[in-house]
């Protein structure tokens, strides 16, 4: 078997194992005997469950013991957090965005799923499964039967009932591994604390009382900071008592998180309590400015939450972390749930859920506005960062009687993240359920539609599109909606473009600026516009109108500061390059897309740029190294849907570059090549189609079959083969 190819010098080393486990895992204080038994266990059993009570640390010890055991899993180790879920439908959803596979097709997220482990050996650690137990145990069930060599570690509050399953269940920490652990978040909370012969049997008698629950220590550790050991242990003992009263029928150390977590929330100041209360309603992660709006008010102005905040971070109640999308803020589940029950004590849950909302459809408005703009990547990451949140502001308004309109608002605003960064297949499921609603047909049904249309489009699913798109076209006559009415004509030009019909693609296309122009209308979308319609010209051989368009378009957004769009014009001026024979230029434009379409993870724009990045590649004279992008192109369209949406026009790169390699390889050597490239993993692929190595070198021109020198060892480039002014359509 051939080594995969790895950029960088030469070495023996060992490709690092895949997965996404947190970089830096929570400090790991005891359970070696616990860690050495879970390990065994995962031996034993495809599937274990870690079971035990909120705050036992059973989430931290299962990414101890999954780090443990990365090597011996080929294909990785990957964590699927699915704590926040409450919609079924999304569950294989979010294991595929887990595992990292950005499907972008309109296959079912479980049958993507199924393929993609059916021959794969890993391990899936599965967290926070008790709101979706019956989902996840039936999706658990069907995967293991189907990928052999697949393990599940999941993580829980119960036992998922599956066959085979094995149940591992975790006690609370022994009195000396409590103390360490009481010492070591001490000393991390309050650097001066040592743990003294006269302190350390305090402490133990605290860890005693706490039944040695982590979680429960912890929050008693991060008192030191106003109390000592002693004052905390007696105001334990007086609040165990009161807060435990009325709760006989609770298991023990039921009792005792909840003591502490109440004993905790007492100590709280008034302010403090009340933003633990709203705090609740977040989801995920969250920023200062979510939280000012959301939980301010007269009882708490806006302008003291950050210090309110600051509060509930020293005692260990609030998580602190720094993201792509800058600082975040959260909550531990175990929390975040106790804070809910005094919310709705509070008789606020309904008021609050609703400014939640309110605050990420106005999120989502701004990033569709900033989105056109020089914030494009920060958007991106800011909409990555607040898709649990998103998802609980989809949930609200699409099982609240009478607020369907917002879903679809909220649904179709959204079009900018669902397309633009490797979202199509959530965003369907959403814009399904937001559009089953029935409802006049007001204007979030109208932009729902066009989005639904465009999704539909891009996943090579006509059927849908034209039916999501031709009701949104008759619906906005009908009712005078040009704006809506123009963006199904344009995504109808689309699919014609995609669909070989050049000629009507045109005339929609043009029909559609026609209408943008006269509405005012200016941002990504109508940039498409214009690139689709260039795209179109280029396919018809009206090289020079192209140019024209996409000038325009790269002036524009060079102007605003927009890359997305951009990146799309820079691939039909690659091919326009291409076509006249200018390949130096043509590489350096399609680089540049490759580059950008990674980076917001738009895989339709990335396989497209990759193609014809690989067709360049051949024309300069590397053909092996050609077949290896062809190869790794192929892999990406199982990701999007049907290779080249079935276009003759958009599949000539393809077909061109095909015929160059084998001509110049042999059917034998490009097979390999490209077989080289279809195991690359999506970084590596990108990685070596923006490698560029300039003096690539050329392959003679062999008989097919005929075995030439190693591909390691070519000769310096002579001059490039294949003439410019071919055209793929």
């Amino acid at each position: 078997m051939r080594r995969p190819f790895r950029l960088g010098p030469a070495t023996d080393a060992p490709p690092p194992v895949p997965g996404n486990l947190p970089a830096e895992l929570n400090r790991f204080v005891g359970r070696g005997e616990e860690l050495s038994g879970l390990t065994r266990r995962l031996g034993e059993s495809r599937l274990v469950t870690v079971v035990g009570v909120g705050g036992v640390g059973k989430t931290r010890l299962a990414l101890r013991a999954a780090e443990a055991l990365r090597k011996r899993y080929c294909d990785g180790v990957w964590l699927a957090e699915i704590g926040s879920l409450r919609d079924p439908g999304l569950l294989a959803h979010s294991l595929v965005e887990a595992l990292g596979l950005t499907d972008q097709s309109a296959r079912p997220a479980r049958a993507v799923l199924a393929e993609h482990l059916a021959t794969r050996r890993l391990l899936l650690v599965l967290d926070g499964f008790e709101q979706l137990v019956d989902a996840c145990a039936e999706l658990v069930r069907e995967l293991l039967r189907r990928a052999p060599e697949l393990r599940v570690l999941a993580v829980g509050r119960q036992p998922l009932r599956v066959e085979g399953e094995l149940l591992f269940g975790l006690d609370p920490l022994p009195e000396d591994d409590a103390v360490l652990l009481f010492a070591d978040r001490a000393a991390a909370g309050s650097p001066g604390f040592r743990l003294t012969a006269p302190r350390e049997s305090a402490v133990r008698e605290l860890c005693r009382r706490l039944d040695g629950i982590p979680l429960a220590v912890e929050l008693a550790a991060g008192r030191l900071h106003v109390l000592s050991v002693e004052q905390i242990l007696g105001r334990i003992d007086d609040r165990f008592r009161v807060l435990t009263e009325g709760r006989r029928g609770a298991p023990a150390r039921h009792r005792t998180l909840r003591t502490a977590i109440g004993w905790s929330h007492e100590l709280c100041t008034a302010p403090e309590r009340l933003l633990w209360a709203r705090l609740s309603v977040f989801a995920g992660p969250f920023d200062l400015d979510a939280a000012e709006y959301v939980c301010g008010g007269p009882e708490l102005p806006a302008g003291s939450v950050l210090d309110v905040l600051a509060g509930l971070i020293a005692q260990s109640l609030v998580v602190r972390e720094e993201t792509p999308a800058g600082v975040r803020y959260r909550m531990l589940a175990t929390v975040a749930a106790y804070g809910a029950e005094w919310l709705a004590a509070l008789e606020d849950t309904v008021r609050m859920r609703r400014r939640h909302r309110d605050w990420y459809m106005g999120l989502a408005t701004w990033y569709e506005l900033e989105w056109f703009g020089p914030r494009q990547a920060e958007v991106a990451a800011g909409a990555e960062s607040a898709l649990p949140n998103l998802r609980a502001a989809l949930e609200l308004c699409l099982e609240t009687p009478g607020e369907a309109r917002l879903g679809r608002h909220l649904a179709g605003t959204l079009w900018f993240y669902w397309v633009g960064c490797g979202r199509l297949s959530e965003g369907r499921h959403w814009l399904g359920r937001a559009l089953a609603v029935d409802s006049p047909y007001d204007e979030s049904r109208l932009k729902a539609l066009w989005v639904l249309g465009y999704v539909a489009v891009l996943q090579g699913d006509s059927t849908a599109a034209t039916g999501a798109l031709h009701e949104c076209e008759e619906e906005a006559d009908r009712t005078d909606n040009a704006l809506a009415g123009a963006y199904a004509v344009h995504r109808l030009g689309c699919q014609a473009l995609l669909s070989d019909d050049m000629p009507r693609a045109e005339r929609l296309l043009r029909s559609a600026l026609a209408a943008y122009r006269e509405l005012g209308e200016l941002n990504s979308n109508v940039l498409m516009c214009r690139t689709e319609l260039a795209m179109s010209l280029v396919f018809q051989g009206d090289l020079n109108t192209a140019v024209a368009l996409c000038g325009e378009v790269r002036e524009i957004c060079e102007d605003s500061g927009e890359r997305w769009s951009r990146a799309y014009a820079l691939y039909v001026l690659a091919y326009a390059h291409w076509t006249r024979g200018e390949h130096t230029e043509a590489r350096a434009l399609v680089t540049e897309s490759v580059t950008v379409h990674h980076l917001f993870h738009d895989l339709v724009g990335l396989v497209l740029s990759v193609e014809l990045l690989a067709l360049v590649t051949a024309s300069e004279g590397d053909p092996a190294e050609a077949a290896v992008l062809q190869g790794a192109a192929s892999t990406l369209w199982g990701s999007i849907g049907p290779p080249l949406f079935g276009s003759g026009y958009f599949g000539g790169p393809r077909t061109l570059c095909e015929r160059r390699a084998v001509e110049l390889l042999g059917a034998a050597r490009y097979a390999e090549y490209e077989s080289e490239g279809r195991g690359l993993p999506l970084e590596t692929a990108v990685r070596r189609a923006l490698a560029g190595r300039p003096g690539r070198t050329t392959v003679p021109r062999q008989s097919p079959g005929t075995r030439g020198p190693s591909r390691h060892t070519r000769k310096p480039a002579g001059s490039p083969t294949g003439k410019g002014g071919e055209t793929a359509g």
